[in-house]
């Protein structure tokens, strides 16, 4: 059936148009009688469809349907809708000759003749399953980007509108920041930011970056909903539109507070362990110098020991040898401090009272504080004693008291005081859990600021003029503490005093009122000495005075050697250094007794690195020593002999 347009046009227009028409491969155009079946059919209909012309002229247009399309009587209706519409259009699911679906858009216009009567209808199908299925893939990424961030909760990822007001919110960004998303949607993200940073325009400038240089990141402060703060990594890039304009920001936030916590621990780590080690290397390399600077010592006070005996009964001389030995005892006492810095140093501990300890030198502390300043003891009743060095903590509070002093120019007050503390075995690190006894300085003085405070125990640091410190005395005490078992806190702030504690470990049996039973001198006789020292100066010095005090000697300088000279000849005792190189006096003392040999051993040593052992014959000699010490270390070593 042909329209009545083909009729009454001319043979070679006719041809024209069927050409025309047949040519066209992209649409599927054919045309309907009134009742719907195929009266023409194009090669894109025969392209799209499947069906050759002979195929499908004269059957019903209905057959491209789906069945729930066809069962739903939509051919019909598409028929009705045109013509009485005057066109029908739609998109949908349509079938090819092999039963393969297609997605297809449909246009079907009525066609009448010139006096208005429906003469078929005309139909173009264009197939856009390509198309559709680019569209659906696009949907399906964006649902997939969508569920993918909504699923992520470890970063706050959302949208800002161009001048910075959310416009998303994921879970991460709830979970994070606190808000909900009816909350905050709408609301500019200056919200989240710190009010300093509102008030430098740091979310003005964040966008400003963005927008310039196409992409902005930092790390800061940002603020949750309950007004905490967290430690925050944010991205923020701009969204463009095709033509290149921005239409708002894609902001990342990650809360890094545990990862920044984590690296500042890791930093504060690192630089502990590197100042241990700093200190570590500063200890050694100072036991070392006071090491060799007592072999000094010892050889200038032997040495004016003796010549304080062989002089003329001059004043003169006599004064220079006596000021010559001030300046060795006060070089020894700078010596204690160093290797008591270093942890070194010998300790005669025991139980010590604090309140009759501090009471002993309270005459002492005053002349050296001045009339400007009250010292005030406060001591309970039934206080514990304390297991550490008599001699070495009087050292130490003294040290404590006039730095307190120094703090107040204008002058002041300084509280001693002692309590009783008791530390559990995870309560504090540089403490073992146990009882202790805290000996307390506190001043009324300026204070110590926070940096300075970080620094006071640090060896050779000091905060006094040049010539009026040695940066020792804090060090020098804490190493005491230490090495007894405690440990020295300073709490101090600016204008509000300083507190010292040298927390002790509590004594476990009281001092004894009556005090050690002295053996009975055994008399004076000549000795066979052996005298061992590496160091020639210390050597000599020590066999002049063992002849001053009446005894043979024979002096070398190995520990091998003498055990040579012990094997073939018979001593009375054995004098020796203890820090020899290839063998220690030590060392040398249990080969002696390995050897059956029954010879007491004195053994002189700046440090304390002699631990006590029952079964050696062994008395300890503290260097630098003079001659009534070590007249008084034979006299114990006799006297521990055994029979």
């Amino acid at each position: 059936m042909q329209s009545s347009v083909l009729k009454d046009a001319p043979a070679n227009d006719e041809s024209r148009y069927r050409l025309l028409v047949d040519s066209i491969a992209d649409h599927a155009i054919c045309m309907l009688d009134v009742d719907g079946r195929v009266v023409s059919w194009n090669r894109g209909a025969e392209r799209i469809k499947g069906y050759r012309a002979d195929e499908i002229i004269g059957e019903h247009f209905s057959r491209f349907y789906v069945a729930e399309d066809r069962q739903s009587g939509l051919p019909a209706r598409a028929l009705a809708e045109a013509e009485r519409e005057g066109r029908f259009e739609t998109e949908g699911w349509r079938l090819r000759k092999d039963g393969t679906r297609f997605w297809c858009h449909v246009i079907l216009d009525p066609m009448r003749s010139p006096d208005g009567e429906l003469i078929g209808y005309a139909k173009i199908t264009r197939d856009l399953s390509e198309r559709r299925e680019a569209a659906s893939a696009l949907l399906r990424s964006e649902e997939e980007f969508r569920l993918l961030v909504q699923s992520v909760t470890d970063y706050a990822i959302y949208r800002l509108d161009p001048i910075g007001r959310v416009a998303t919110w994921n879970p991460g960004a709830v979970r994070i920041k606190g808000y909900a998303p009816e909350e905050i949607i709408g609301r500019s993200f200056s919200l989240f930011y710190t009010p300093e940073d509102r008030a430098a325009g740091e979310p003005e400038r964040t966008l400003s970056i963005a927008r310039r240089e196409g992409r902005f990141e930092k790390e800061g402060w940002r603020l949750r909903k309950d007004g905490t703060r967290f430690w925050a990594n944010v991205v923020v890039d701009p969204i463009r539109d095709d033509a290149g304009e921005i239409v708002g920001f894609a902001k990342v936030t990650r809360d890094i507070t545990e990862r920044r916590s984590a690296q500042r621990a890791l930093e504060e780590a690192r630089e502990a362990l590197f100042q241990s080690q700093k200190l570590e290397a500063i200890g050694q390399l100072t036991g070392g110098i006071a090491h060799d600077f007592n072999n000094l010592l010892m050889a200038i006070l032997g040495s004016l020991d003796l010549l304080r005996k062989r002089i003329p009964d001059d004043p003169k001389l006599m004064r220079l040898v006596e000021n010559a030995t001030r300046g060795a005892l006060r070089g020894s006492a700078l010596v204690q401090r160093m290797l008591a810095f270093a942890r070194r140093q010998v300790l005669d501990t025991g139980p010590v009272s604090l309140a009759e300890l501090v009471g002993g030198v309270a005459e002492l502390l005053e002349r050296s504080i001045g009339p400007s300043i009250v010292i005030e003891q406060r001591f309970p009743a039934g206080l514990p004693q304390a297991n550490t060095d008599a001699n070495q903590l009087e050292s130490a509070l003294i040290n404590l008291v006039v730095n307190a002093r120094d703090a107040m120019p204008q002058g002041g007050s300084i509280v001693i005081s002692a309590r009783e503390a008791n530390v559990g075995n995870d309560e504090d690190v540089s403490l073992r859990g146990g009882a202790y006894v805290v000996l307390a300085v506190e001043d009324s003085g300026e204070g110590i600021d926070e940096a300075t405070l970080l620094r006071v125990m640090e060896p050779f640091f000091t905060t006094k003029g040049p010539g009026k410190g040695t940066g020792l005395g804090l060090p020098m005490v804490r190493g005491l503490a230490e090495q007894s078992g405690g440990t020295l806190k300073i709490r101090s702030e600016t204008g509000k005093g300083t507190v010292a504690e040298i927390w002790l470990p509590r004594a476990l049996g009281e001092a004894s009122e009556e005090g050690p039973i002295e053996a009975e001198a055994p008399p004076i006789r000549r000795l066979r000495v052996l005298a061992v020292d590496d160091d020639f100066l210390v050597l000599m010095n020590t066999e002049e005075m063992l002849s001053e005090l009446g005894h043979d000697v024979e002096a070398v300088n190995s520990a091998a050697e003498a055990l040579d000279r012990l094997r073939a000849s018979a001593f009375d005792l054995v004098v020796t250094d203890q820090a020899m190189p290839g063998m220690t006096g030590m060392e040398m003392t249990r080969a002696i007794v390995a050897a059956g040999l029954s010879i007491p051993v004195v053994l002189a040593t700046g440090y304390s690195d002699v631990p006590p052992d029952p079964e050696l014959n062994l008395v300890p000699l503290s260097k630098p020593f003079r001659e009534r010490d070590l007249a008084e270390a034979i006299d114990l070593a006799l006297q521990a002999r055994p029979a």
